[in-house]
């Protein structure tokens, strides 16, 4: 069964692997790279990855993903549709979907989908990125905001891969209790929160050093890499001490 509880009719064989997510993407690519047949649009890593794309998470082409004839389609309960992958199981496709709020969570689903979904062996980047997870001190405790889009602001709020990430490394979302995962909150009570860290990573919204921290005047803004901060994959490896140093 997948995360969701759901049976896989996986075969014992895996040998083409379509990827809806791009952390799982990235972390296929990483692990078993031949068996690695189609993938969305936004899976940008590997640099050099060369496969079938299938549009985006939200709106995959769903012919061209049967098309492929995969033995499994790996996806997420947060990042693709209900509906279309309910679509692919209709088209009698092995969907194996992914639940993932935390680092605890993101260790096991991954250790789960490379055994069961993947047919083989739990990879060494897995064992690498636990290890370093472990020996990452949280340090003093912070409070954070973090936004991920502008016009409207949109902050990161309850149960979160993001938030458990920070939480981490000693740094408290400050909406981690707001009843939405991703909540709309107007500029100015941002600002009057008067965090201890803005955090601000360049994707979904591309912020940077001119495009967001003029918002939030006279409090600390960390620019982070989006990949490190939300990505569960093989960039946990360096994540916990890239972010860190970018934290400051």
């Amino acid at each position: 069964m997948d995360d969701l509880g759901m049976p896989v009719a996986v075969p014992e064989t895996v040998g083409r692997i379509v990827s809806l997510v791009p952390s799982l993407t990235e972390s296929v690519a990483a692990t078993v790279p031949e068996a690695l047949v189609g993938a969305t649009d936004w899976c940008s890593h590997p640099a050099d990855l060369d496969v079938t794309r299938v549009r985006g998470t939200k709106n995959p082409d769903l012919e061209a993903i049967r098309k492929l004839r995969p033995d499994v389609v790996l996806a997420n309960a947060e990042e693709n549709r209900a509906a279309d992958l309910e679509a692919l199981r209709a088209a009698g496709l092995a969907v194996w979907v992914t639940r993932i709020e935390t680092l605890e969570d993101a260790f096991a689903s991954l250790d789960r989908m490379f055994r069961y979904a993947c047919r083989t062996d739990r990879p060494a980047w897995l064992d690498a990125a636990e290890a370093a997870w472990r020996a990452a001190a949280a340090g003093p405790r912070r409070t954070a905001i973090i936004p991920i889009w502008r016009r409207p602001w949109m902050v990161v709020g309850r149960d979160t891969f993001t938030g458990d990430v920070l939480k981490h490394l000693g740094v408290d979302n400050l909406y981690a209790g707001h009843a939405e995962r991703y909540p709309k909150i107007p500029l100015p009570e941002l600002v009057e929160l008067r965090p201890d860290l803005v955090v601000l990573p360049d994707e979904p919204y591309a912020f940077s050093a001119t495009d967001g921290p003029e918002c939030f005047p006279g409090r600390t803004c960390a620019l982070v890499s989006g990949r490190l901060l939300t990505w569960y994959g093989p960039s946990l490896v360096e994540a916990a001490a890239l972010l860190r140093r970018d934290l400051g």
